[in-house]
């Protein structure tokens, strides 16, 4: 099988472009080049363009045609007119890589499925992925381009600390400052780890039962915030002082922040995965999140120059922290 990731090396590609390899398929990175921590596996063959760009796109290309495409970095409907362009006649399934933010917010009932309605007031990311969806099955319903959709919610690799601030938060609580948990840290959350996903989303390349479906692949595995952060806390050697504050608060002092809590990760989800393993038989999200976190920090902690401290964040986090104590002093 002839397959093309458009970038292929990021902290949810990268897992797939190897597990692709691994499978016996003949893969194809189109990107820049740069890999940073994640390096393409030696299998890939890469076309050096940007997908931005549509003549370095299709100079890349070439007369190239492929069994399926994935797009892993559109994010617009600009993006999605640009890949309609390129591959109506080059491929025989595209995967367009969506995101489970985009079901509504906020939920009516759990577990969400992928029949579960798509609507987003919070959060403009979400919006587009809802529009170049429906863009998509536009295309497949009316011009026959053979569509897949995946949407997968918080997946995460060894260089990704699922706190505000990644690194910055740890070392605030090795400080034995407070970190910030939006609410009362008991919402649930799910994160998956991208050599799981990696195995839904390559069990799906060049399956035509796939044509006009759309699914989502995330671990089964709950976790309330508080759990989170102390799981993290545990693998790094230390102990979390938490202050909870309101989602609206942090909104309100940061717009990007408040949006993504608003938008997504303040809101319990239960994702119901039945589809995926029935068309992917055998499929398990098997890594829970307390070895993901010990392959995190073994990351962090093999290399110092790994260990950024973002000394914005660290303001915002304290200026929201005065500004909540200030208001509800103890």
């Amino acid at each position: 099988m002839k397959v093309l990731f458009i970038g292929g090396t990021g902290k949810i590609s990268s897992a797939c472009s190897q597990h692709a390899v691994d499978q016996g398929i003949e893969l194809y990175l189109l990107n820049r080049g740069q890999t940073s921590a994640r390096p393409a596996p030696k299998e890939a063959i890469i076309l050096n363009g940007s997908i931005y760009d549509y003549v370095s796109a299709k100079q890349a290309i070439g007369d190239l045609k492929f069994d399926c495409v994935v797009d892993w970095i559109a994010y617009t409907p600009k993006d999605i007119e640009n890949d309609l362009s390129l591959f109506a006649d080059r491929t025989e399934q595209y995967i367009f890589i969506s995101s489970a933010s985009a079901y509504q917010k906020p939920l009516l009932k759990l577990p969400i499925t992928e029949a579960t309605s798509l609507a987003n007031p919070f959060w403009e990311y979400s919006r587009n992925k809802i529009e170049c969806e429906e863009r998509l099955m536009h295309a497949y319903r009316e011009e026959n381009f053979p569509i897949t959709i995946v949407r997968p919610s918080h997946t995460y690799d060894k260089t990704m600390i699922p706190l505000k601030g990644g690194y910055t938060a740890v070392d605030r609580m090795k400080k034995g400052k407070k970190v910030i948990i939006h609410g009362d840290g008991t919402s649930l959350w799910v994160l998956t780890h991208h050599r799981d996903f990696a195995k839904g989303l390559v069990g799906l390349l060049g399956n035509k039962h796939a044509i006009g479906e759309a699914f989502q692949i995330t671990s089964d595995e709950l976790l309330s915030w508080n759990q989170i952060i102390n799981i993290i806390a545990n693998a790094a050697g230390t102990e979390p002082k938490i202050i909870h504050i309101p989602s609206d608060l942090i909104a309100a002092h940061d717009k990007q922040w408040g949006e993504e809590l608003l938008g997504d990760k303040s809101t319990s989800v239960v994702f119901d995965n039945s589809k995926i393993k029935k068309f992917v038989p055998g499929f398990e999200a098997a890594i829970q999140f307390t070895q993901g976190a010990k392959e995190i920090m073994n990351w962090y902690n093999a290399d110092p120059s790994r260990q950024i401290i973002d000394k914005s964040i660290n303001h915002l986090m304290d200026k929201i922290i005065a500004a909540y104590e200030s208001a509800f002093p103890k």
